[in-house]
């Protein structure tokens, strides 16, 4: 009875980390489409090159690499792969970092994964 209320956790830590990952990789395309644009206003053409050619590239390739991975941890914890599991351990304990959601969500998935039913879910027992 236990494992199957901490499935049901699992599973909603699972669809949360896929609907951030999707939402995140929409925000990095957007941050790179907005710097992108945002490039042709700036007078000082070789400041503008230095600072915002640098964000465009490495605001958009952080958000997205994090989303990248909370997406397939997402879809590895729904199928009850172990590998998800210390996956999503590691992104919601950087996730913790963003403050208030990404901390909300970073404390509620290490709550779920890191408990003994959870464990001994994704290890088979």
């Amino acid at each position: 009875m236990e494992e199957n209320k901490m499935k049901k956790h699992v599973t909603v830590v699972g669809i949360i980390h896929i609907g951030f990952g999707f939402l995140g990789l929409v925000g990095a395309l957007a941050i790179f489409f907005a710097i992108y644009f945002a490039r042709g206003f700036v007078t000082d053409v070789e400041a503008a090159d230095m600072v915002l050619a640098f964000l465009s590239i490495s605001l958009p390739v952080l958000i997205g690499s994090l989303s990248t991975l909370g997406l397939v941890g997402g879809i590895g914890l729904i199928l009850l792969r172990p590998w998800a599991r210390y996956l999503i351990i590691v992104v919601a304990g950087l996730g913790c970092i963003n403050i208030p959601i990404g901390t909300l969500k970073g404390v509620y998935s290490l709550w779920v994964l890191l408990q003994d039913e959870s464990i001994r879910l994704f290890s088979g027992q």
